[in-house]
């Protein structure tokens, strides 16, 4: 049965991956602060993080950064990291911060589940990127 830790302040957002995730298969644990991710892994290891880009005291950010420098000095093994942002432009960040993927809010339950799917098999989805496929081949004349 996989479990995930989603980390965030904001209920609205709690209740929509409780409902898209939390089934007979799967369970939702939540912390509502940044710094609270790391301890909560250490006490449990979940298969799969959720960070909530906007999160009061310490952002998604900076805790998928705590996270791969835990798993760097060998702390942690690699743990699958999916961010939630708020807009196109916080795709930087989320790269960045070496999330394996991230949605753009608003979300619905759908789209969550496929992306945590995703993720717990080793696949990345990353929401407002271009894929090769997307990419359109500049004009010829």
């Amino acid at each position: 049965m996989p479990t995930v830790l989603l980390a965030t302040d904001s209920d609205a957002i709690h209740e929509a991956v409780d409902a898209a995730l939390d089934t007979g298969d799967t369970t939702v644990r939540r912390v509502r602060q940044g710094h609270d991710v790391l301890p909560a892994i250490a006490a449990e290891i979940p298969d799969l993080v959720v960070l909530d880009l906007q999160i009061g005291n310490m952002g998604g950010m900076a805790a998928c950064m705590s996270i791969r420098l835990e798993e760097g000095i060998g702390n942690l093994p690699r743990l699958p990291v999916l961010m939630l942002l708020d807009r196109h432009d916080d795709v930087f960040l989320a790269d960045r911060s070496d999330a394996e993927g991230w949605l753009i809010k608003p979300l619905d339950a759908f789209r969550l589940r496929r992306a945590c799917a995703a993720l717990l098999v080793g696949d990345q989805v990353r929401e407002g990127v271009e894929t090769p496929a997307e990419v359109t081949a500049p004009e010829t004349a």
